[in-house]
């Protein structure tokens, strides 16, 4: 018999493949069928995103606006599990009742703070006796009352006078005079000779407030800080009416070593000892981290657990730069104190204040 090849052509080709793919289609077809249309693990993955490796960082995505949705995602994946971990936890608290462990204090930087040999112990009588003697003793033995200058660097601009203004509103009794070019050296002895207790300078820089100097007159000590964060009353939200003349309460927060005590009296000093409670104006100085942030608040008593408070304003943020003996000298003038950052601000566990 003669054979004859029949030639094959593409289309029938086509045709079986077509044909093996429909078949493998009604078999899973079928299988889902059969099992109830449930669909399997691998399945959902393969509709649901690509899963990364294990080692994969978002950082390693190029594409800005890809990374930037990815952080945000991984974000709220996290919070997602702190919250059922949270949950879950307190449960647990609420169905063991009195038997509960106690709660786990959160580590922060103030609780773990390396502990300081100058530590103020206030029983200690060396303290004490250096209390009695020191350069403000005469303010809290009642003896003199404080009186404050506020001036400024040559030329102010209009922000740091407005500053230097509502500062004056905040303590009594303090008057604010233009510089006009005259040397601190020759500012100080008219201060004392028409018994000024405080000489403060603002300094600026760029039209704002950078530095704030405090003289204790007429033996000193003088303290240097850098001003920062600085937000008049207009520039503040929800802000109260401007202060009456009513002498202010101060408090005094977290000034715990010799050198934080010693600052601690130099800003008490700049106040009256008797406060007078009608007008409910608080001065705060609080130390944190060796920031002292200030505020000025009115409070109001709502009823006998509840009280309610006010920003008045200004606001702003010291941080010590030096302190002085004596009156301010540039040139020849004895340091008790100088910051240091790179050998101070290493660890950030010790403060100085």
């Amino acid at each position: 018999m003669d054979i004859t090849e029949v030639p094959v052509s593409q289309d029938n080709k086509g045709k079986k493949k077509k044909n093996k793919k429909a078949k493998k289609k009604s078999v899973s077809q079928e299988g889902n069928e059969e099992s109830g249309g449930v669909e399997t693990k691998e399945e959902k993955m393969e509709k649901s995103e690509p899963a990364f490796p294990p080692t994969f960082s978002v950082s390693e995505i190029k594409n800005k606006q890809r990374r930037h949705l990815m952080f945000m995602k991984l974000k709220q994946e996290k919070r997602k599990q702190k919250m059922q971990i949270k949950k879950k936890k307190k449960k647990e608290r609420e169905a063991l009742g009195d038997k509960a462990p106690p709660k786990e204090v959160p580590k922060t930087i103030e609780n773990q703070r390396v502990y300081d040999e100058t530590t103020v112990d206030p029983e200690d009588e060396e303290i004490a006796f250096d209390e009695g003697t020191d350069e403000f003793s005469a303010y809290f033995n009642g003896l003199t009352n404080p009186k404050v200058l506020i001036t400024t660097s040559d030329r102010p601009r209009g922000r740091t006078v407005r500053f230097c203004e509502q500062l004056a509103t905040v303590i009594p009794n303090a008057h604010v005079y233009y510089r006009r070019g005259l040397a601190l050296k020759r500012i100080i002895p008219q201060c004392i000779a028409r018994n000024f207790t405080y000489l403060i300078v603002i300094n600026e820089d760029r039209k704002v407030p950078n530095g704030l100097v405090l003289c204790h007159l007429p033996d000193g000590p003088t303290a240097h800080f850098k001003i920062s964060s600085v937000r008049l009353r207009k520039e503040m939200k929800r802000r109260g009416k401007d202060p009456t003349e009513h002498s202010p309460e101060v408090i005094l927060n977290n000034f715990t070593t010799r050198l934080g005590h010693s600052i601690g009296r130099l800003f008490a000093a700049l106040f009256p000892q008797d406060p007078q409670f009608v007008g409910r104006q608080v001065a705060t100085f609080h130390n944190q981290r060796d920031f002292v942030f200030f505020r000025f608040h009115r409070y109001i008593f709502k009823n006998e657990k509840k009280v309610g408070i006010q920003e008045l304003g200004p606001r702003f943020t010291l941080k010590l730069r030096s302190l002085q003996k004596g009156t301010f000298d540039s040139k020849f003038g004895e340091y008790e104190w100088v910051l240091k950052r790179h050998e101070m601000d290493a660890c950030r566990r010790k403060f100085q204040l």
